[in-house]
């Protein structure tokens, strides 16, 4: 199996390469015009609900499962819609995931959609420094097999 590489866009200064072993079970993303009308209604719901005109390559490759597609889209809306936390900090807890779990697509996506919610350069910043900061501490507890503290539980 070859490797390959790409790029994931962040902003306009930041370029990530990742690399990622050929995928079998790679497909092609369905176009709205190539839709069936139970596609094209989940498409014309995430459209409408973001308030956009185009549907991002995520939804057109789970189009081929519509129930799949319907599902975690409503999910989604579920999860990401208005609720106790507001859009931002939705935003960035998706990114930080997304970074913990090496899915370039999902930061490139939510890191946009925190951008556009108003996360600055700063808090991006100091997101990954938290990210990376848990990671190595969790390992270092998981590894050391650090007993939990009566005082957290």
């Amino acid at each position: 199996m070859y490797l390959q590489h790409f790029v994931v866009m962040l902003g306009s200064r930041i370029a990530l390469t990742f690399p990622r072993a050929g995928m079998s079970a790679r497909r092609p993303p369905i176009e709205y015009d190539a839709a069936t009308a139970e596609v094209r209604a989940v498409y014309d719901d995430i459209m409408a609900t973001r308030k956009t005109d185009w549907v991002n390559n995520f939804w057109k490759v789970l189009a081929h499962d519509p129930p799949t597609l319907r599902r975690i889209w409503a999910n989604i809306k579920q999860v990401m819609g208005p609720g106790a936390l507001d859009p931002l900090t939705k935003e960035l807890l998706y990114v930080a995931v997304s970074a913990s779990n090496g899915c370039p697509y999902c930061i490139a996506s939510h890191g946009a959609a925190a951008r556009s919610k108003g996360m600055t350069e700063a808090q991006y910043s100091e997101l990954l420094a938290i990210v990376g900061l848990a990671n190595e501490t969790n390992r270092l507890v998981t590894a050391l097999g650090v007993a939990i503290d009566p005082q957290f539980l």
